[in-house]
């Protein structure tokens, strides 16, 4: 959560807190689409919305901003926090397997990463795991994030038509992951 002090020129200053109470659901559904562990939404969101946050202050000569960001601004910037943490992941993972190999072998396992076995059961987040990675993507920044063809091209650096299509192409994996008729969950669904 945002902390609410207007005078502190932060992200929680009113106009921000104000946008984030009213976006903070769609914006964290994108964000958990985004990750190998959807647990690290939250830290990714808040990342994405300081990094935009920071920049815009930058650019106004230290002076806090108080325009709140436009849809495609922050949806590509929880993108990129998101591909940045996957990164360092990768690498920490490829460090860790190192200092594994190295070990001698005792069977003990130095860095389990317990996965929440809960999150797994969810119907439709199993059906969307099952979709192309680009094709997730976009059905979240359609359906949760509310945002035009055009804005989800503009979001993910691809055509209008490539996001229309990949979004087509997504609904019809879902009706045969789920069986037909059963999308209509996704406007529903809170937590995936």
């Amino acid at each position: 959560m945002l902390k609410n002090n207007p005078d502190s020129g932060n992200p929680g200053s009113d106009p921000w807190r104000r946008w984030y109470d009213e976006n903070s659901t769609k914006l964290m559904m994108f964000a958990r689409q985004q990750l190998r562990r959807p647990s690290d939404a939250e830290d990714v969101l808040h990342n994405a919305i300081l990094k935009v946050w920071n920049a815009r202050k930058k650019r106004a000569g230290g002076v806090p901003p108080t325009e709140t960001p436009d849809p495609a601004e922050i949806y590509t910037a929880i993108r990129r926090t998101a591909i940045d943490l996957g990164r360092r992941e990768t690498r920490r993972t490829a460090r860790e397997e190192k200092v594994i190999e190295l070990e001698d072998a005792r069977g003990i396992s130095y860095f389990d990463d317990p996965f929440d076995e809960a999150e797994r059961n969810d119907e439709i987040s199993k059906a969307l795991r099952k979709l192309p990675v680009a094709q997730r993507e976009v059905v979240a920044l359609k359906i949760w994030g509310e945002l035009t063809f055009a804005e989800i091209g503009e979001t993910l650096e691809i055509s209008e038509n490539t996001a229309a299509s990949r979004y087509r192409y997504a609904m019809e994996g879902l009706r045969r992951i789920l069986g037909k008729g059963r999308e209509s969950y996704f406007k529903n669904l809170m937590v995936i």
